[in-house]
């Protein structure tokens, strides 16, 4: 049987995933997702405290802190995760994601409980946190130091 000879130089090397975005392009990115994100969250919020009723000033404002605290908070967790051991790494997402969760199921209606909200937010953080586990446990190597 006939085989492929190998091919020379760099294209037979792995150097890890391609790059398909400039450095640029991710600093912009590094901004541009909580943002975006945060103007999502308190558009999602504001509609959920309005109850379908008119939209008012105070609706509007309330958008627009809860949308600055998220990308606040995000922010603040985007720069303290990288420097925590794996497990609290997974934690921290785990926590946030449960906790903006159960924010937003708390204003969705009148006549759910604050357990209600707790239930959902566990729901949502803990599959968070095993797959963020996961991620950052099969992302570094034997030393426990991240693989970039």
């Amino acid at each position: 049987m006939a085989h492929a000879a190998p091919a020379t130089g760099a294209v037979t090397r792995y150097g890890g995933p391609p790059r398909l975005f400039s450095e640029r392009t991710h600093a912009i990115a590094r901004w541009a997702v909580p943002v975006a994100l945060g103007l999502v969250y308190g558009y999602w919020a504001a509609a959920n405290v309005r109850y379908g009723g008119p939209i008012t000033g105070m609706n509007v404002l309330f958008g627009f802190v809860t949308t600055i605290v998220f990308i606040a908070l995000y922010l603040g967790a985007q720069a303290l995760a990288p420097r925590l051991p794996r497990e609290l790494h997974a934690v921290l997402w785990a926590s946030f994601t449960g906790i903006t969760i159960g924010f937003l199921f708390s204003l969705s209606g009148r006549g759910h409980s604050v357990l209600a909200s707790t239930v959902l937010a566990l729901a949502f953080a803990i599959p968070v946190g095993i797959v963020a586990f996961y991620h950052y446990y099969t992302h570094e190597d034997g030393t426990g130091h991240r693989i970039r």
